[in-house]
């Protein structure tokens, strides 16, 4: 099944972060990229739970306590 995915916002930094539509199961996926040099560092991450996956060029620990989705997210 192919997952569609809606732009949110785009950070002062490029970065960019995107939704899917709410799944069956009532999770959220919220995809994080910043552009760099050769492509782009990249998270995944499934609400309301909180995990993060797929987490390329991004630092956990500074993610992992950020209020980023849950402050962001709220319209």
């Amino acid at each position: 099944m192919v997952q569609v995915m809606w732009s949110y916002v785009q950070l002062s930094d490029e970065t960019q972060i995107a939704y899917s539509d709410l799944r069956e199961d009532g999770t959220l996926e919220v995809a994080v990229e910043r552009p760099v040099d050769m492509g782009f560092n990249s998270a995944r991450c499934l609400l309301p739970t909180h995990r993060w996956f797929d987490v390329i060029g991004f630092r956990m620990k500074s993610w992992q306590n950020s209020t980023l989705l849950s402050g962001t997210m709220r319209r």
